[in-house]
Parts: structure tokens; C-alpha cells; sequence
């Protein structure tokens, strides 16, 4: 299965269902995930309107959606789900760019610490929540986004998986299929730009590969964090993100076979 959708201006556009799931098997067309769309052309806007989407959650920082705002389709109606929780000052992103070293390793903690973190910021547990009510209400296709598409998203989809019963081994095959060659090729030269713009030095491609693919144990950490603080993912889901018996079942009524 080709899980990928192809787009001129939106990258990492895929349907992360479509997987084995205990008993039965993830739907194919009702979970769809994204790197920001502000670059869409017209023709990745019909693709998208024909998914069928009801609702978009966008993961991004205020100062992200307002540096680059998303371009909808003719007769947009999907709930957007977003806030404006707990942001102010510069994007920690840039921050670290400007300081470090732009070595692989000084990225890979970066990374490291960063997921160690994400799950328990207030905006991500707002909007967690949000989304899990949106999936539950089981009207239509959902898609979750956030600059990238690879970290913030990627971890609400390794969420989604687990709700779902995905096997641990596919939940972290599909969280590695960011790490696309074709995205590398396609996105790499002007990401190496944008920081040396940034910071007056130009990263090596092995560093801008680092900074712009995944490893597993980030969500391992992410994951292990969770168990931490709360004992079980599950327990996280009910306890941080909100996530009571009833909706879960819900959830996992729309989006399973």
C-alpha cells in the first residue's frame, strides 16, 4: 500500500489507517495526517476537499500559523481545531538553531528532550482532547498537521494507533515513514537555506537530515516519559489528555472496520 498522497505543495500528506488493529483493522480514508498547507496549490486543494474531511487539527504555534497560513478549499467547511495556550516569545525551534552547533548530534538531543516534553505541554493536551471528541462524534475523515507533519503529529498518530490496537512494531513503521528519501530530496536544499538564513551557517546534509526526519527512540522516550508520570499510556489518555471510556470506545468505533 502506497499510504503517501502525493501533493505539489503540502508534504508528508498520508493515511495512517489501513493497519492491522487487535481483531480487526484500521478504516483506509477516515485518519489522514500533514505538514502545514500554506504551499498547497489549487490542485492539492481539490485532493484534499475530495477526502472528505469534517474536521483539521492544527498542532502549531500561533506565531507558526501566522508565518504561515493555511490555504483552504473552495467550500471549506471543516471544525478547525487550534489555541493560543501557553506561547509567547520566539519559537524554541529558532532558538535552538541559532545556539547550537547544527551538528547531528546537537540535534538528536534536541530531539531527544523535546519529546521528553510534548506531551504533557497544556496546548497539546487541549488539543489531544479536542481531537479525540472530533473522532469520536464519527462524522467524517479527520486530518492532523503540524508544520512538519512528523513530530507533534506524529506523535497524536501513534496515539490514535495505540487507541486503536495497532501493534507497536506498525505504530513505529508508520511514525518512520517521515523519513521519505523523496521528502529529502524534494525539501532539503531550501530547509539547509532556511537555516543558514537563520543563522548564518549552513547545516551539512547529514545534520539537515537528522533535523528533518525521525528516529524511533524519540517516541520511544516520548512513550516512556508517559509510563513514567503515569503509569500506562492509557492512563495518560484518561488522566492528562481527558480520554474517558466512553469516547474511546467511540473513537474506536469510527475509525475501525
Amino acid at each position: 500500500m502506497t499510504r503517501h498522497i502525493p501533493l505539489q505543495g503540502v508534504e508528508n500528506f498520508r493515511d495512517f489507517g489501513d493497519y492491522a488493529a487487535g481483531a480487526g483493522r484500521l478504516k483506509k480514508g477516515v485518519l489522514f495526517r500533514a505538514a502545514h498547507q500554506a504551499e498547497a496549490t489549487d490542485a492539492d486543494l481539490a485532493v484534499m476537499a475530495a477526502l472528505g474531511i469534517v474536521a483539521l487539527v492544527d498542532l502549531r504555534r500561533p506565531n507558526e500559523r501566522e508565518r504561515s497560513p493555511s490555504r483552504r478549499w473552495t467550500g471549506f467547511a471543516a471544525r478547525v481545531i487550534d489555541n493560543d495556550l501557553g506561547m509567547t516569545g520566539e519559537d524554541p525551534w529558532h532558538t535552538f538553531l541559532k545556539s547550537s552547533d547544527l551538528s547531528v548530534g546537537s540535534v538528536h538531543d534536541y530531539m531527544d528532550a523535546y519529546y521528553r516534553r510534548a506531551p504533557f505541554k497544556e496546548r497539546h493536551l487541549d488539543l489531544f482532547g479536542r481531537y479525540f471528541q472530533a473522532v469520536a462524534e464519527g462524522r467524517g475523515a479527520v486530518l492532523i498537521h503540524c508544520a512538519a507533519g512528523k513530530d507533534r503529529t506524529g506523535l497524536l498518530a501513534a496515539l490514535t494507533h495505540h487507541i486503536a490496537g495497532v501493534a507497536d512494531d506498525d505504530i513505529v513503521d508508520d511514525y518512520l515513514l517521515t523519513n521519505d528519501p523523496g521528502r529529502f530530496e524534494r525539501r532539503g536544499a531550501t530547509f539547509m537555506t532556511h537555516i543558514e538564513e537563520l543563522t548564518g551557517r549552513r547545516p551539512t546534509e547529514a545534520a539537515m537530515r537528522a533535523a528533518m526526519g525521525v528516529e524511533a527512540r524519540y517516541l520511544a522516550a516520548a512513550f516512556d516519559e508517559i509510563k513514567g508520570q503515569y503509569g500506562s499510556l492509557d492512563g495518560y489518555l484518561e488522566n492528562a489528555v481527558g480520554l474517558d471510556a466512553d469516547t474511546r470506545e467511540r473513537v474506536r468505533a469510527h475509525i475501525l472496520l
